[in-house]
């Protein structure tokens, strides 16, 4: 398929083009599922009532003191969840997270065998926007936890449903760029998150408005989408795999010849011929992806870097509550520093290759955390450790979206998916963590984040590099082309 897409179709013409922008669009909807709680979870300001000037919060005492902006302003202040109960935000954070971790297994799975990419994405999209819906109708705080971890669920699905949806039918030397790229889409995502916040100041309000888009994506944006050529050919369509590359390369105005035809790595390595109606059908799990050394070992690897990671990505987002500075400001100014990091990386990204870049980018993150937490939280020492975290949000957000194109890189089509899906289950553990990390204080969490940064960087000195390698589509091709290379 990359030989097509070089010689006959176009690498990244205006059919990849359209169809990149639509199916990343899928990025921002996860970004306001995940980081809703951001707001929706915050503690609001209270104040003292009656003339009273000593009351106490954590003693409850009736008639002393009040939220200011009411009870709806968040779920902190409805369901009470100050003083003894605050563990409690973190651990529904945490169940989001978890149903993150387990969705990420299933879709990645389903999207490699029955459902597809596409098909994966219009299921995810749809629990997304009945679960939000659904949540802002919490009645109680373990209604509201559990409707989270349905959320949690469906939207682990969507990145990597996307992502993988988004990069297949680009070419191999274009691959890397516009992987890079989706990850704009999450981050303004984040962006335009601060403005809805500040839009629909309560909670409930606020989870109605970050559902509907969901809605709007299955109905104005999916139709137009066509599921991946790759995925096709595994599954022994031809047929459709072909139709798709044909209107690749009529879109981009370019000719592919009638007599040209797709094959699997692994058969046009051993000279074999495939019909245009018919082929076998390649299926693979994560089974095949540990049963092979190659594949174990780098599985392995970037499940411990994407854990790492995540740790980092998401203790620095969800620690914006502790800066003491205006919310809506912090997260916006968070979002835009991804967006300059995304951009140099995907510039870097074909100079240097994939393995030096996400060794420099943890590297980076790591040192500026552990900076920020040798910092007090008085005076200009607290401006300072603000930008140590935006720092080092912006080395990680760096790490982050080159991990997935990365991992895409490392596996072959057969199972490609499914060992993301891995990878993306290890982040969300990461993420589970994350919550726990941010309420240890003012330095410990930017000491762990710092840790976890240089250890993220250090295993990846042990990956293989690659860049302007094949994609390649089965288990037994990518043995034999590493083989290949290895011997050249």
């Amino acid at each position: 398929m990359d030989d097509m897409l070089k010689k006959h179709c176009g690498e990244f013409g205006r059919w990849q083009l359209r169809h990149f922008v639509l199916t990343s669009m899928a990025w921002a909807l996860e970004a306001f599922h995940t980081m809703v709680v951001i707001f929706a979870d915050r503690e609001p300001v209270w104040r003292c009532v009656g003339g009273s000037g000593d009351c106490d919060v954590c003693g409850m005492e009736g008639g002393t003191w009040e939220w200011v902006e009411g009870k709806g302003s968040s779920t902190v202040a409805e369901f009470g969840l100050i003083c003894g109960e605050k563990y409690k935000v973190g651990l529904v954070q945490a169940l989001f997270f978890a149903g993150c971790m387990i969705g990420a297994g299933v879709f990645g799975h389903l999207s490699d065998s029955r459902l597809g990419r596409k098909g994966s994405l219009v299921i995810v999209c749809i629990l997304n926007a009945i679960s939000g819906c659904l949540t802002a109708l919490s009645p109680t705080y373990p209604v509201y936890a559990a409707f989270r971890l349905l959320t949690g669920f469906s939207t682990g699905g969507v990145g990597l449903c996307a992502f993988v949806l988004a990069t297949e039918p680009v070419g191999p030397t274009r691959r890397g760029a516009a992987g890079m790229s989706t990850f704009y889409f999450f981050s303004g995502g984040i962006a335009a998150l601060a403005g809805i916040a500040y839009i629909f100041p309560t909670w409930r309000a606020l989870y109605i408005a970050t559902s509907v888009p969901s809605v709007l994506f299955l109905v104005f944006v999916l139709p137009f989408v066509s599921e991946s050529p790759r995925w096709h050919l595994v599954r022994g369509e031809v047929g459709p795999a072909m139709q798709t590359m044909r209107a690749i390369a009529r879109s981009n105005g370019r000719d592919l010849p009638k007599t040209a035809l797709l094959a699997l790595d692994e058969e046009t390595g051993q000279h074999k011929c495939t019909s245009t109606k018919e082929a076998a059908i390649i299926t693979g799990s994560l089974v095949d992806v540990l049963r092979t050394p190659l594949t174990r070992a780098r599985l392995f690897l970037a499940v411990a870097i994407n854990f790492f990671c995540s740790v980092v990505y998401y203790g620095l987002s969800l620690n914006v509550v502790n800066l003491g500075t205006n919310l809506h400001l912090n997260v916006f100014l968070n979002a835009v520093a991804e967006i300059p990091a995304f951009l140099l990386t995907a510039l870097l990204l074909d100079t240097f290759g994939r393995k030096p870049l996400s060794i420099g980018t943890q590297w980076f993150s790591g040192a500026f955390c552990l900076v920020g937490g040798m910092m007090t939280a008085y005076g200009a020492w607290k401006t300072v450790r603000m930008v140590c975290g935006i720092l080092g949000i912006f080395g990680m957000a760096g790490t982050y979206n080159l991990l997935f194109i990365y991992t895409v890189e490392l596996f072959p089509t057969v199972v490609r998916n499914a060992a993301l899906g891995c990878a993306t289950q290890a982040a969300q553990m990461g993420a589970i963590l994350a919550p726990f990390v941010v309420v240890m204080g003012e330095r410990v969490p930017f000491l762990v984040f710092g840790v976890c940064g240089l250890a993220g960087g250090t295993l990846a000195f042990l990956l293989p590099e690659t860049l302007n390698r094949p994609l390649y589509d089965t288990m037994a091709g990518m043995e034999e082309g590493e083989g290949a290379a290895l011997l050249s």
